[in-house]
């Protein structure tokens, strides 16, 4: 529902940096599961490629390879993915358009899922012809100062696609980069109100008494650097053993002869610093401080940028984090597992909700959405939206008319964004599931015996988006009757039961989804895992949350799990559900069969015509004082009772009357008041329940050989 691009972490191909291009340094994108390769315009220049000639795939490479360097390249990318690196370099022999022969230096940086499998190479390529090393580099010093200079803009290229510190850190304590600079150990801090936070340091190891943090007024090069904003360059040991006397018994004991200590300065104000250790002696020239402030500064943007993604992100999780429920209340007859994962994609964090609503009378409502967007404003949406809906569904509104007014509410929001959502009404003591859904995925059902499927619920439109009838919102309510539902309201309703042991998992589709793949890979695997998954249905949300990480994958994922309680009530021990049309004149006389049919079998056959009548007389009610579709239940509760419910969708309560001797009505609720044990009313949001309950008492005797018969089954979709 949300934006995902191809890979969870950076768009694709990755956005060219104009200050690459500027320097003669092109750009690639390397896709290690499609095979597609991207090439920006800088790169085929330096390839001496037209566009026309690179098909798309490392093979086009060959063309301006040297024999034997394929292999030589493909051999180190290999090496560096096998050995969980994160970047690799190397020089290759290259020829040009005439064949003339050259140097190609390729710098790539590995990306890799939250499982640690790689799916993406980012680099640069360049034109090292004259590099250190390679034919035309002259003198030492000079061979320094060029791969210096050259470590300074691959790295610079490479944290330009950093997104979090760790990143920033990862490339600082490669060895490989270590070696180019020159140095043996290196140190990167962090400001952190009056200290430094050491969050990377390669090599050598502690360098300083205190390894995690130290002050910034304490007598330390680092911490001078950072007071100061000016960088500090260490020529000898006699220097070291000098200025810092408290640094030097960590020093004394190392091969280190030099040092460099930069600040990381980024508008104006230190945000880090950044130490380089050497075992050459001798201070540094003017070219080579020049080069390592132009890595300090370029450290010093991606460091900031670094941080301030990561706050963004924690300010935006945080902000979702307090749109979610604090707990989930603990309902009697349901054991309920939720989990929720953030993608952890910078500030791109959506809005995702789950929520679990107790209704009175063994009722409970659950649900679950997903807002569009990967944003703070999605995850404030998601929390109006959560709570409004929670509200509907409190005030006893039919799933259907809770659903519309939902939809109507996040229009009114004037947000421009829509939500996706399933809603369940579970009634626990009869295992009846009222849904409804809106744009979203279909829920799960897992029975007892370890079976189950998709429950094909009839949906709806997203919430938010127009409704497809004028004043949609707020009409009538519907009922659990199959795929159905009031007129008006656009959501129907689909009805299921839920039986003792039987599992509903609800969920979004960062769950599901899995970028680069089948689209339905992600559901067999699903599927697979609540199959073959545990019983228990906190470890069945670990297993199921394994399918995509911690992270989430490229979404967020919210997952909620419910498990019916219980003992398996005897057979034929229903519910029973059938519906009322006021115009059908064969719906009250099969209503009256199937009551005096479940009765009988449920061994209240001796109260079969009191049962009977009771039920008569409230249907006739509901079907004469109500112009609204109507239905009927019947269902043994946990206490051994009949109860019969029969709902229309008028909202006048009704009133006992008494008749005179003449009268042709009047006396219905009077009957039911002397034949049932207890009766009552209650509200269901744009309607009502009226209901009666009948005491089944335990056999005296066998029932007769040839008892009533079993309820027949309703009509498809009613039970």
């Amino acid at each position: 529902m949300a934006e995902r691009g191809v890979t969870p972490q950076v768009e694709w191909p990755a956005r060219t940096d104009t200050s690459l291009s500027l320097n003669r340094m092109g750009t690639f994108d390397w896709d290690l599961d499609s095979g597609q390769m991207f090439l920006d315009t800088t790169a085929l220049e330096v390839l001496d490629l037209r566009p026309e000639e690179f098909a798309g795939t490392p093979a086009g490479l060959r063309v301006r390879l040297a024999p034997g360097e394929e292999l030589r390249l493909d051999a180190r990318v290999a090496q560096a993915l096998k050995a969980g690196r994160s970047h690799y370099g190397a020089y290759v022999r290259s020829r040009d358009r005439e064949g003339a022969p050259g140097w190609t230096h390729v710098q790539g940086r590995i990306l890799r899922d939250p499982h640690g499998r790689p799916y993406r190479i980012i680099g640069i390529v360049r034109d090292a012809v004259h590099d250190p090393g390679e034919p035309g580099a002259a003198g030492e010093r000079d061979e320094g100062r060029r791969r210096m200079t050259g470590v300074v803009e691959r790295t610079t290229a490479i944290l330009a696609h950093a997104r979090t510190v760790n990143d920033v850190t990862d490339v600082l304590k490669d060895p490989e980069a270590l070696g180019h600079l020159g140095a043996v150990s290196v140190m990167l801090g962090v400001v952190d109100g009056g200290r430094i936070h050491l969050v990377a340091e390669g090599q050598l190891g502690a360098y300083v008494p205190e390894t995690e943090y130290t002050r910034i007024d304490a007598p330390l090069p680092l911490s001078e650097a950072v007071r100061t904003m000016r960088p500090v360059f260490i020529g000898s040991r006699e220097e070291f053993q000098q200025r810092y006397p408290d640094l030097w018994p960590y020093i004394e004991p190392l091969s280190v002869r030099s040092g460099v200590y930069l600040p990381l300065i980024a508008q104006g104000r230190p945000v880090g610093a950044l130490g380089l250790l050497y075992t050459r002696e001798g201070d540094f020239n003017a070219e080579e401080r020049n080069v390592l402030m132009a890595l300090g500064s370029g450290i010093a943007q991606s460091l900031q940028r670094a941080i301030l993604f990561e706050q963004e992100h924690d300010l935006a999780e945080g902000l979702q984090k307090a749109m979610l429920p604090r707990r989930i209340p603990e309902v009697a007859g349901a054991l309920i597992a939720v989990r929720y994962r953030a993608a952890r994609m910078g500030r791109d964090i959506g809005g995702d909700w789950y929520d679990v609503v107790p209704l009175g009378e063994g009722r409970v409502g659950v649900m679950i959405g997903d807002v569009e967007g990967h944003d703070t404003d999605a995850a404030a949406v998601m929390g109006q939206l959560r709570i409004a809906l929670r509200a509907y569904v409190a005030e006893g509104h039919d799933p259907g008319a809770a659903m519309a007014r939902a939809s109507a509410f996040l229009r009114d929001l004037e947000t421009e964004r829509f939500a996706t959502c399933t809603y369940a009404d579970i009634d626990l003591t009869s295992g009846m599931t009222r849904l409804v859904r809106a744009g979203h995925l279909d829920p799960v059902v897992r029975r007892g015996d370890g079976s189950c499927h998709r429950v094909q619920v009839a949906g709806g439109l997203p919430l938010g988006l127009p409704a497809r009838e004028p004043g949609a919102a707020g009409a009538g309510a519907s009922g659990a009757r199959g795929a159905s539902g009031a007129a008006g309201t656009g959501y129907p309703v689909t009805s299921l039961e839920l039986h003792p042991g039987d599992t509903l998992l609800l969920c979004t589709d960062g769950l599901t989804e899995r970028p680069g793949r089948d689209p339905d890979a992600g559901l067999r695997e699903l599927m697979e895992a609540v199959r073959d998954g545990p019983a228990d249905v906190e470890e069945l949300a670990d297993v199921l949350c394994e399918l995509v990480g911690d992270s989430g994958g490229g979404d967020d994922m919210a997952l909620l799990l419910l498990r019916r309680r219980g003992t398996p009530l005897p057979r034929g021990g229903g519910p029973l559900r059938h519906r009322l049309t006021p115009g059908d004149p064969d719906a009250p006389a099969m209503a009256r069969h199937l009551i005096r049919a479940a009765a009988a079998a449920w061994g209240a056959w001796e109260q079969a015509d009191e049962i009977e009548l009771a039920a008569d007389e409230l249907m006739t009610n509901a079907l004469v004082h109500t112009d609204g579709v109507g239905g009927v239940s019947m269902r043994l509760t946990p206490e051994g009772r009949i109860r019969i419910e029969v709902e229309d969708t008028s909202s006048a309560l009704p009133r006992r009357r008494v008749a005179d001797d003449w009268a042709v009505s009047g006396r219905g609720l009077m009957l039911v008041d002397r034949l049932a044990d207890a009766w009552g009313v209650e509200p269901r949001g744009g309607g009502k329940c009226v209901w009666c309950e009948f005491a089944v008492p335990a056999p005296a005797h066998p029932a007769p050989a040839h008892p009533a018969p079993a309820p027949p089954s309703p009509e498809p979709g009613a039970v």
